[in-house]
């Protein structure tokens, strides 16, 4: 075969080059083919060589996406958490005293931490210690295995769902099946479920007997903005813990360590408007403060000032507030509405000038009656509010909120905020001129001693005729007579007897009568039979033509008129009638029965 031609080539005794020569099986598996299948398979075409493609450099530190401060400043340990020091005292007892409930409810307004309590206490459960023998402990480590995993939404034992994405039976029954398995590296199996009232009916139902005699390894942790929302018997089964809002002071503490980290600048009372802002949430106010700091002037090196915190926010200037709240005071129509304006056109809401003028009152009536001073962000602030604690009396301060509160919800519901915002305060402006109720009694008593006269026809007689007909009396046995028939289930005749009826003559079985002026119809017959069915006596009834004693409504209506006249002679209901011409006396349509009404009460 020396001479025979090779299948692969030439004459292998020639010297000329082989034609093609066979890939080797690493070259095979290099171009990501098995060797198996290269016996007789022809060598792959060289392709052009292609264009590396463009791989983004690995991000330095530096370049690291933006994470923002309320993601950035998550309480990592419980020393962190601000604001729940009942809550940390207790966890850390039961911790201490190996008393730990199998489920924990967290319940608060948002941002106050419950979410961030969860996982704290999944990592206070689970820490091992950095040398890897520690126990449950209210101080975890942040450096072990499950620590670490936890701070990084990892770990395989602790499960965290979100009630408001799974709502349904079928994920309850999922926990249900898998708290069944012992955890996998940690501790405990700890399950957190947030917005857990989200839960339907059903899935609630389902959880019910886990919840109540789950595994000895099993943890569960709700999280939820409105416990209310919650069966009564999930409550039952859950060591509850609610979340107070966190105190202005502590947000303020805690946003100037957050800008001190930041290397950011800040101003006192800038801090203050955020955390005032925040309603005690955390998170919120985070987010205020993320949102000041990239609002803040490059030119000023990023400070950030109080003014551009309340341009961000919409909020009034507080020396520009002081000087409207002045003119409100003082009583000058023309400087308030000027003022209202000149808030509008900074871009100041109507609604939030109600709440800030709403905000000093309060301040002046909490600094009233208290005995650490005013409380204000600012000297001058402080200042005024301790100047106005000096001029206005209690009274003037309740009468400004009552109507500073009408006025805002006036605001809150008017087409035209600004419209209403200037006739509430224009109101108020106004109210402040009108004397309290104090006052006022007190001015009319001096009126009544000093001895004012009585408006003309104030003590006139208004029911001359009526009167003089209360002159005469019918017999006491009379209305005893119409109240037996009314007892007598007659109501019908006993109201006509009232109205109708004038006793001429009553006597034992004899009535004489006349009709009341405006009635014509012949009441005998039934008269007679009436009162014959009562007493059980025959009765003799005759109608005449005139006279008699008034009627029962008629005797009710003098004594009324009697009274009124009586009450409008007294000396201070003169001296208000002095005080006030255009007044009158009005009764009151709850009084009863029309006679028995102290008319002196209604003066």
């Amino acid at each position: 075969m020396g001479d025979s031609d090779n299948m692969f080539g030439q004459d292998a005794s020639s010297g000329e080059p082989e034609e093609e020569s066979k890939p080797t099986a690493e070259e095979l598996e290099a171009a990501g083919q098995s060797a198996l299948f290269g016996g007789e398979a022809e060598a792959p075409a060289p392709t052009p060589a292609a264009p590396e493609p463009y791989v983004e450099a690995a991000p330095s530190p530096a370049a690291q996406p933006y994470r923002v401060l309320a993601r950035k400043y998550r309480p990592q340990t419980f020393a962190e958490l601000i604001g729940q020091d009942a809550m940390v005292r207790t966890l850390a007892n039961a911790i201490a005293r190996d008393r730990l409930a199998h489920a924990f409810l967290m319940t608060g307004v948002r941002g106050v931490g419950k979410t961030s309590t969860a996982r704290l206490i999944a990592k206070a459960l689970n820490c091992v210690g950095p040398d890897g023998q520690g126990g449950p402990t209210i101080s975890p480590c942040g450096v072990c295995e499950p620590c670490v995993a936890i701070s990084e939404g990892r770990h395989i034992d602790v499960i965290e769902m979100d009630a408001a994405s799974h709502t349904g039976v079928d994920d309850v029954r999922e926990i249900v099946e898998a708290v069944r398995y012992a955890a996998v590296s940690a501790r405990y199996k700890i399950y957190i479920i947030d917005e857990v009232h989200m839960l339907s009916r059903n899935a609630f139902n389902a959880l019910l007997k886990t919840l109540e005699e789950p595994p000895a390894h099993v943890k569960f942790l709700f999280a939820t903005t409105e416990v209310d929302k919650l069966p009564v018997t999930v409550l039952s089964r859950c060591q509850r813990f609610d979340l107070r809002r966190i105190p202005k002071e502590l947000l303020e503490k805690q946003f100037a360590e957050i800008c001190e980290k930041e290397g950011v600048e800040a101003e006192a009372e800038a801090l203050a408007i955020i955390a005032s802002a925040a309603e005690g949430s955390s998170r919120d106010g985070l987010s205020i403060l993320d949102q000041a700091i990239a609002h803040a002037d490059l030119d000023a090196g990023g400070k950030v000032a109080a003014e551009r915190v309340r341009d961000m926010l919409g909020l009034a200037d507080r020396s520009a507030l002081r000087v409207l709240f002045d003119a409100l005071l003082a009583g000058d129509p023309q400087g308030l509405l000027k003022a209202i304006d000149n808030q509008y056109s900074l871009g100041v809401e109507p609604l939030a000038l109600m709440r800030s003028l709403m905000d000093f009152t309060h301040k002046i009536t909490v600094a009233q009656v208290g005995s650490s001073g005013a409380d204000a962000p600012t000297a001058e602030e402080r200042e005024a509010i301790e100047s106005w604690t000096e001029r206005l009396t209690p009274g003037q301060l309740h009468r400004l909120w009552q109507l500073l509160l009408k006025g805002h919800d006036e605001v809150r519901n008017a087409p035209d905020p600004l419209v209403a915002a200037q006739m509430a305060l224009l109101r108020v402006l106004h109210a402040a001129d009108m004397p309290d109720p104090g006052t006022l009694a007190k001015t009319l008593e001096d009126m009544a001693a000093n001895g004012v006269a009585a408006p003309s026809g104030a003590a006139n007689g208004s029911g001359g005729e009526t009167a003089q007909a209360g002159a005469q009396v019918p017999a006491p046995d009379w209305r005893g007579l119409v109240d037996r028939v009314r007892n007598g289930g007659q109501l019908n005749l006993a109201s006509r007897m009232e109205l109708q009826v004038r006793v001429v003559e009553l006597a034992e079985g004899q009535l004489t009568y006349a009709l009341a002026p405006g009635f014509r119809e012949d009441l005998s017959a039934e008269l007679r039979d009436g009162l014959s069915k009562i007493t059980g006596a025959r009765w003799q009834v005759d109608l005449v033509g005139e006279g008699g004693a008034p009627t029962l409504v008629e005797m009710q209506e003098a004594q009324k008129a009697e009274q009124q006249e009586r009450v409008k002679a007294a000396p201070i209901v003169q001296a208000a009638f002095a005080a006030f011409p255009q007044a009158e006396l009005v009764e009151e349509d709850s009084a009863p029965g029309g006679a028995d009404r102290d008319w002196s009460r209604n003066a």
